[in-house]
């Protein structure tokens, strides 16, 4: 069963093992406490998976990868490439998808430079980290906001064209689909 209205659990309450998948959004300066970091690191031992999404620049993807660092010491992280069957197993994309906010997008901009600027790579990364036995327990994706193409849908039928139909929901029903089935 899918609840249609979304849950904001925090990530210390055990109702977080109650789903498998969880989403972060706009991580780019995320800090975890101690306990936080402890729970996180116990839920994606145990079955469960996060995706992180749109934080941008070097100093946004220095801290995130810090804070995941912190909650698996143990694993490292693995950028992934095209290749990558969560690329392919439900929508074949034939390039690493790239998704800026609405905002960004209709003031003439495909980065979101306001994260810090327009120095630095502007390419989009997917960084995954593995539990023990190898399977994937988080998806990183850097320089972008996949979600913000299932937010604004109906805002403006260009954007939907560009980012929603072509990357947000392939990228996303692909994340899910492999969270899900591995």
């Amino acid at each position: 069963n899918v609840a249609p209205e979304s849950k904001v659990v925090r990530i210390t309450d055990p109702e977080l093992f109650d789903y498998p998948f969880i989403y972060f959004a706009g991580v780019q300066d995320i800090a975890f406490s101690r306990a936080e970091r402890e729970a996180l690191r116990r839920y994606l031992l145990n079955g469960g998976f996060i995706m992180m999404d749109d934080f941008w620049s070097p100093d946004g993807r220095r801290n995130v990868l810090q804070a995941m660092n912190d909650v698996l010491p143990d694993a490292k992280p693995v950028e992934l490439t095209l290749d990558h069957e969560i690329f392919h197993n439900v929508y074949d994309l034939k390039e690493l998808p790239q998704v800026v906010d609405y905002r960004t997008w209709s003031s003439g901009y495909e980065f979101e430079h306001m994260h810090s600027g327009f120095g630095g790579d502007q390419k989009p990364h997917f960084f995954a980290y593995h539990d023990p036995n190898g399977r994937m327990v988080a998806i990183l994706c850097h320089n972008n906001d996949i979600g913000d193409g299932w937010e604004r849908e109906g805002e403006n039928p260009e954007y939907f064209e560009h980012f929603s139909v072509k990357y947000s929901y392939p990228m996303g029903i692909n994340i899910v689909t492999y969270a899900m089935t591995h």
